[in-house]
């Protein structure tokens, strides 16, 4: 248990001491940043799914 409870009191310190944390406006760029990435992935894979469903369509539709 001992062992333990030194782990927990090292690591608080490690966060506190050691970890340089960012600021805010570099939160918000980096969070900018994850939302714009975020947004053209989604278009991209619905673009994708669009083009394929209409292709898939098209060949299917050619057998009748």
């Amino acid at each position: 248990m001992d062992k333990l409870s030194n782990y927990f009191r090292a690591t608080i310190e490690e966060m506190r001491y050691n970890v340089t944390w960012p600021s805010t406006t570099e939160l918000q760029k980096s969070a900018g940043l994850v939302l714009v990435g975020s947004i053209v992935f989604a278009v991209v894979v619905g673009l994708m799914d669009v083009a394929f469903k209409e292709s898939l369509e098209a060949f299917y539709n050619s057998f009748r």
